[in-house]
Parts: C-alpha cells; sequence; structure tokens
C-alpha cells in the first residue's frame, strides 16, 4: 500500500499526526514515513505528563493505539514511556511458533523526538496542543522547542483559544492556527483578534468562505480530507493545507 496521490496545485500536504494512513498514528515510524515524502509538514498532538513532561499521543488515554491504557495527563513520563503502541505492520516468523517481532520504536514518542524528526527531514511541525494548557506549561514548551532550534519552523493549532491568546502574547510573530469544526462570523472576528489562521474541517468549507478569509489575509488550513476527488476540489477553491492521512 501507498500514499494516493493527488493533483495538488499550489496547495500543501500535511501528513496527520505522522503518514498515519500506512503506519501506528503518532508514532516515531509514521513520522518517518511522511519525513520520506513529499509532505510541506507533519502533524501531531502533545499531553503534558503529570511529571511535567511533553510527550506525543492525540487521545487522553493511550487504550486505543496501545496494548496497555493509562491517562496521560495524570500518569508520569516513566510509565507513559513503559507503553508499546500496536504496530499496524508487526513481523512474524514463518518457522517455528510464528513469534511476533515487535520494533524497539512503538513507543509514545516525546515532543524532543518529534521535533528532531521533523528537523532531520526539513519538514515543518504542525503541533496541536491537546486541552488547554496552563501558560507556564506553554513557556515550557516553547522554551523546550527553542533549545532545539527549531521554533521558527513550527506552526501552532489548538482548539483551546486560551492557547491561542497566550502563545500570541509570547510568540508575536509565529504561525498560530485556530481549530474549528464549523465557520461563522464569530470564528472570523476571533481570528482576527489574536491575529491568527485558520484550521477547520473540511466539509464545513466552501469556495465563498476560502475568498472571504483570503481577503483578510487569513490562511485556510482544513482537516482531515482523504478523498481525492474531494481534495482537488479544496485545491480548486485555493484552500492553503490540506492535512490527511494518505493523500499525497
Amino acid at each position: 500500500m501507498d500514499t494516493i496521490k493527488i493533483n495538488k496545485g499550489s496547495t500543501k500536504l500535511i501528513a496527520h499526526r505522522g503518514l498515519s494512513g500506512l503506519e501506528t498514528e503518532n508514532s516515531i515510524p509514521a513520522f518517518v514515513a511522511a519525513g520520506n515524502r513529499s509532505y510541506y509538514g507533519v502533524e501531531t498532538d502533545t499531553h503534558v505528563t503529570s511529571d511535567g513532561r511533553f510527550v506525543v499521543l492525540h487521545d487522553d488515554s493511550t487504550g486505543r493505539v496501545a496494548w496497555d491504557d493509562i491517562p496521560v495527563e495524570s500518569s508520569r513520563y516513566r510509565l507513559v514511556r513503559k507503553i508499546r503502541l500496536k504496530d499496524l505492520h508487526p513481523v512474524t516468523e514463518t518457522t517455528g511458533c510464528g513469534h511476533i517481532h515487535e520494533r524497539q520504536d512503538m513507543i509514545v514518542p516525546s515532543l524532543a523526538e518529534y521535533i528532531s524528526i521533523c528537523k532531520k527531514y526539513e519538514k515543518t511541525c504542525i503541533l496541536e496542543l491537546k486541552n488547554e494548557f496552563n501558560p507556564e506549561d506553554i513557556r515550557r514548551l516553547v522554551e523546550e522547542i527553542k533549545a532545539l532550534d527549531y521554533l521558527e519552523h513550527v506552526t501552532f493549532i489548538s482548539f483551546a483559544l486560551n492557547n491561542m491568546r497566550n502563545l500570541r502574547e509570547l510568540l508575536p510573530d509565529q504561525n498560530l492556527y485556530y481549530l474549528c469544526g464549523e465557520y461563522n462570523g464569530y470564528i472570523l472576528k476571533t481570528l482576527k483578534q489574536y491575529r491568527v489562521h485558520l484550521d477547520i474541517y473540511y466539509k464545513a468549507l466552501t469556495r465563498e468562505i476560502v475568498e472571504e478569509l483570503h481577503r483578510e489575509g487569513i490562511l485556510v488550513n482544513c482537516w482531515t480530507c482523504d478523498d481525492r476527488e474531494e481534495a482537488e476540489r479544496l485545491v480548486g477553491w485555493g484552500v492553503d493545507f490540506i492535512t490527511t492521512n494518505l493523500l499525497e
């Protein structure tokens, strides 16, 4: 199986949770797979553990993608790192007892591991802050990325408006995108007030909305489209970015 190629024009594609159509989402193999392809950016999600470390996972708990289920934000980093992610492509011996070999990199990645992979492959980080972070955690997150010398290549996204506010105070010129499921006048007012762009569910978009946003100088990313015809229609409307699990 491989990615599905589309006519993307000037629209840039972002690998959702890494190349999650081919590898376990938000895993080191998914990030490397995206890095080895033509994607503009690699999207992921970050949480804060109970002892203040940043890890990469979509859900609040590990059960959907791992063999064991623990709550991430109320667990210590050391425990989260012991969790093994489920491999979409386990290797099984054809002789003997048919033992399944586990890849050693099927762990919950740290933020630093994700950033380092994107840096190695020269990809833009599309980093979602899951849930609402307190201002001190946001400050520490930014400092960690600065220490890795990659902040200028990070775009922050979040459904939590307070995350956007706190990031904008810290980073006046950083690329920020407010995540939404629908579009209305309040959303537009919010985007203009905090000088952030829009990251929206792709089915909520129309050509007219894209044109209105562009007139206001607001860029449009949309999630998560895996249908070739739908994606090429979005390209025709002039969306700036498409976040996808499998299209390329």
